[in-house]
């Protein structure tokens, strides 16, 4: 299998919503963030496929010294293989890359964020940064593209957070902010126990919709930042931002019930959102 073929059966297995925009994009871009994107897979399968933290922190050491290696000249793994002739073109640095370790590493040391600004600065490194890359290979002509970029990652973020509460849970993990759950009187104990319908109380709606309605300004936020000569070229951004508002608009419909299940949309709802952002001038 070559390095391009990996990439591209990493990008397809994960069944994300990011393939969707993948698919629109002209042969040197689309190759570019699927190398990309997989590298991003890659480093995230460590800390969820990988039970013991020593044998994970020891994993992401050894991916550190990968970028390293490639950006020297030495690729070994078929992603950076992928990924290094078009690291120039795009502006992919290896401080990027490191960024999203590090953030994985944060998954490694913590369980929990006391407040949104610790939380936010998680975000910067598991999507912002991302998301900085992402508009790079997309196309961009303006410094306020990139912090549409960086704003709307963390939107994305969060809306992942909101989808996956059981299943961080599951792991012991809770990415809602401590002091969030305090102000809506919603113990730790109740989310980890993932129990139906206990778990679902008025206080964790409450508490929920709180964390929506942050992400949907966000969503707002990013969409008034992303200046008019960079929309077009963009719009791959704008179908993920869709398919995933769209995915946090059916976690509300669905009344927040995240704790026991994954809400998520089919695969032809996430290509007709796509499609109709492409579509659209």
């Amino acid at each position: 299998m070559s390095p391009e073929q990996y990439v591209q059966e990493k990008a397809a297995a994960s069944g994300s919503s990011f393939y969707y925009a993948f698919l629109f994009l002209p042969p040197p871009r689309r190759a570019a963030i699927t190398a990309f994107y997989a590298f991003c897979r890659e480093v995230d399968d460590v800390v969820d496929e990988t039970q013991d933290v020593g044998v994970a922190a020891t994993k992401l050491a050894w991916w550190r010294k990968e970028v390293a290696a490639a950006f020297a000249g030495n690729p070994s793994h078929p992603v950076m293989k992928a990924l290094m002739p078009h690291v120039a073109a795009y502006d992919i640095r290896a401080e990027h890359l490191n960024a999203v370790i590090e953030g994985c590493e944060m998954d490694l040391q913590q369980t929990r964020y006391l407040d949104f600004p610790g939380l936010a600065r998680y975000c910067h490194l598991v999507a912002g940064v991302v998301g900085e890359v992402a508009s790079g290979i997309f196309g961009r002509t303006t410094p306020e593209t990139v912090a549409y970029a960086h704003k709307l990652g963390l939107a994305m973020q969060l809306t992942n957070i909101i989808r996956d509460v059981g299943d961080d849970a599951r792991r012991g993990r809770i990415y809602l902010p401590v002091n969030e759950l305090q102000q809506f009187g919603v113990k730790a104990n109740e989310i980890l126990l993932r129990s139906k319908p206990w778990g679902y109380s008025e206080r964790f709606t409450a508490l929920m919709k709180f964390q929506a309605e942050r992400a949907h300004q966000l969503y707002d936020e990013a969409f008034a930042l992303l200046p008019a000569a960079d929309r077009t070229a963009q719009k791959p951004g704008l179908m993920m931002a869709n398919i995933y508002r769209a995915l946090l608009v059916e976690i509300e419909r669905e009344d927040f019930q995240v704790l026991h299940q994954r809400i998520s949309l089919t695969p032809l709802r996430k290509l007709w959102i796509a499609m109709k952002t492409n579509w659209k001038r």
